[in-house]
């Protein structure tokens, strides 16, 4: 693995201070990133420029320094398949800048933004991928559809999360955490053999309370007018106590005394 000690300690300063500059104010469509301990391998995320059949892509290259730079020009390579007269199947990118045309005056700037430009006009006369040269050269349209096809399958960008996906990630959680708690509930008022009815505007309404030592008393209630039923409805439905108390359960129906009362007096006459 290489490392910074590859570099003579003047390159590396010159080296932070231009990658700085292009991390404060980087180049059109173009991203830097660099390891600290490794200024020999630059990294680079280009973007594929409008109007061209890069367009919509990301493609990541590599320039490799070697331990004499800037004397002699850095490699270049990209990491993302691309279909290109001057880039070869193994990313090696063919362009004058990195050879004979090379300067050590010459800022990394400068080459990355060659190397984009190369992605708007290619050189099919000192191609490295002979094919999209040939193509380029008799069959423009046939050699962009190529070109799409790679930038569809190996450089589209990855997918942004949307606006509002972390609240909505938190609404979620909070309901989530909500149906847990009732669902506790349900279970703890189960299993002390209490049952809670959903309310129904159609049903009478039912209470359950503890008194005394652990019993029971249920009562029901007749519904009143908000539910939309007449009072006569009301009427059909008897009002009924019951009471469990030591095991027993007790029903006093007080109509029924009151009926039977009347019946002894009838007969009597």
């Amino acid at each position: 693995m290489a490392t910074n000690e590859n570099l003579p300690p003047n390159v590396i300063k010159q080296l932070a201070k231009e990658l700085k500059n292009l991390d404060e104010s980087p180049p059109e469509g173009i991203k830097v990133g660099v390891n600290d301990d490794d200024f020999s391998n630059i990294y680079a995320d280009i973007e594929g420029p409008g109007g061209t059949p890069y367009e919509n892509g990301v493609f990541r290259m590599k320039l490799l320094l070697s331990h004499d730079f800037p004397h002699s020009p850095p490699k270049g390579y990209f990491l993302t398949k691309i279909f290109h007269p001057n880039i070869a199947s193994n990313g090696e990118i063919c362009v004058n800048t990195l050879k004979k045309d090379w300067n050590p005056s010459l800022g990394l700037r400068h080459v990355l933004l060659v190397v984009r430009c190369l992605l708007i006009e290619p050189f099919p006369e000192s191609a490295l991928n002979e094919q999209a040269g040939k193509m380029l050269l008799e069959n423009y349209e046939e050699y962009a559809r190529h070109a799409r096809l790679y930038t569809g399958i190996h450089a589209k960008p990855k997918p942004k999360f949307k606006s509002g996906a972390i609240s909505e990630s938190t609404t979620v959680l909070n309901v989530d955490q909500t149906n847990a708690s009732i669902l506790k509930v349900d279970q703890k008022t189960s299993a002390n053999g209490a049952v809670l009815p959903p309310p129904s505007p159609l049903a009478p309404s039912t209470t359950v309370s503890k008194v005394g030592n652990n019993h029971d008393q249920l009562a029901t209630a007749v519904p009143t007018s908000e539910t939309g039923i007449s009072g006569s409805a009301a009427a059909l439905a008897p009002m009924t106590t019951m009471q469990k108390r030591d095991g027993a359960v007790t029903k006093l129906p007080a109509d029924k005394k009151k009926m039977d009362a009347r019946k002894k007096s009838l007969k009597r006459l």
